[in-house]
């Protein structure tokens, strides 16, 4: 069963596209916003409570199937800026790169989203 949202999505959408056009570097609310859905979106494509992706303070997210984690520190954690998290969903930012360039924390042996960005279903038209 895929979460559930809590950010509707056309806000998300248009703030996402705000933040894109603004070159990831919008106002807190909006960029509160296109994180969350950001984040939701992943959670819908890799359902799963295995890794935890976390883009402090604006959301975290368990998502990919696999072992359960249910207490403490997640052994699978993923921590990120918002302005690289948005680059990586949208794909102006490859994985690789992020992770060679030290904008993402990787923890434990299942943190990794490779081949999950950038979200197919975040293209914007324009």
């Amino acid at each position: 069963m895929p979460p559930r949202r809590r950010t509707p999505v056309a806000d998300g959408r248009a703030a996402l596209k705000v933040c894109r056009s603004a070159g990831f570097a919008a106002d807190r609310a909006t960029t509160a916003t296109a994180v969350r859905y950001t984040l939701e979106e992943l959670a819908t494509v890799a359902p799963g409570r295995t890794v935890e992706v976390r883009v402090p303070p604006h959301g975290a997210v368990q998502c990919i199937e696999g072992p359960v984690h249910t207490r403490g520190t997640p052994p699978n954690v993923i921590e990120t800026d918002a302005a690289t998290w948005l680059r990586l969903a949208t794909g102006d930012l490859a994985w690789a790169d992020a992770v060679a360039g030290g904008l993402v924390r990787a923890s434990g042996l299942r943190a990794h989203l490779h081949g999950l960005l950038p979200l197919t279903s975040l293209r914007l038209d324009g």
